[in-house]
């Protein structure tokens, strides 16, 4: 394992994917922590509509590509933050599969990690994945991708109604943005959890 790879996590964007018999499947997810170096350890939330969660809980093993800022939005078009049974993502991505036979990108990301889940804690919506890393590879020196960058560059503008400025607050440390007028002095990212003095107007 290259665990310089671990370096390129925290919160940012990247592609989960697990494999249902012969199909692969993933959406984007927002978070991948690392909760202990020893044994080492990653923590990761998944929204239960996805069928790439239903995966998981079913077969236990994952991989997560990091996404770098190389990413193009095609990219988050094709995962998205939603995955359903017949949708064929990787047909049009070049991939690679780590050990356990799960896809990984091998372009526009800068790591992978793949691995075994060890427990789940339910959080209502999302289920909490935590799970033992059994591999992983540092694949370039590019930054990840964060959210503030995928929304200054990546995704494309909307053009604001004439006269009409967007108002709103952005987390410094995830890119969470929060839309309007006043910021609450006790909000809290429900991304990173910073409070809002990490915080700075649009």
């Amino acid at each position: 394992m290259d665990l310089s790879a671990m370096n390129k996590i925290s919160y940012g964007l990247f592609v989960l994917a697990a494999r249902d018999g012969e199909k692969d499947n993933g959406c984007i997810i927002n978070t991948v922590i690392q909760v202990t170096a020893a044994p080492n350890r990653i923590a990761f939330a998944v929204n239960k509509s996805n069928y790439t969660h239903d995966i998981i809980q079913k077969t236990k093993l994952f991989t997560v590509s990091v996404l770098d800022e190389s990413a193009r939005f095609g990219t988050f078009q094709n995962f998205g933050f939603q995955s359903g049974r017949t949708a064929e993502k990787f047909a049009e991505i070049e991939f690679a599969r780590g050990p356990n036979g799960i896809a990984y990108l091998t372009r526009e990301c800068c790591a992978w990690i793949s691995g075994r889940v060890s427990s789940t804690v339910d959080l209502g919506t999302h289920t909490l994945f935590i799970a033992d890393v059994e591999d992983c590879a540092l694949l370039s020196e590019n930054p990840p991708v964060t959210y503030a960058f995928y929304h200054a560059n990546i995704k494309p503008k909307q053009p604001a109604p004439a006269g009409e400025k967007k108002k709103g607050f952005i987390c410094v440390i995830c890119g969470y943005i929060y839309e309007g007028d006043v910021l609450p002095p006790d909000f809290i990212c429900p991304v990173c959890k910073h409070p809002a003095s990490d915080f700075k107007p649009l």
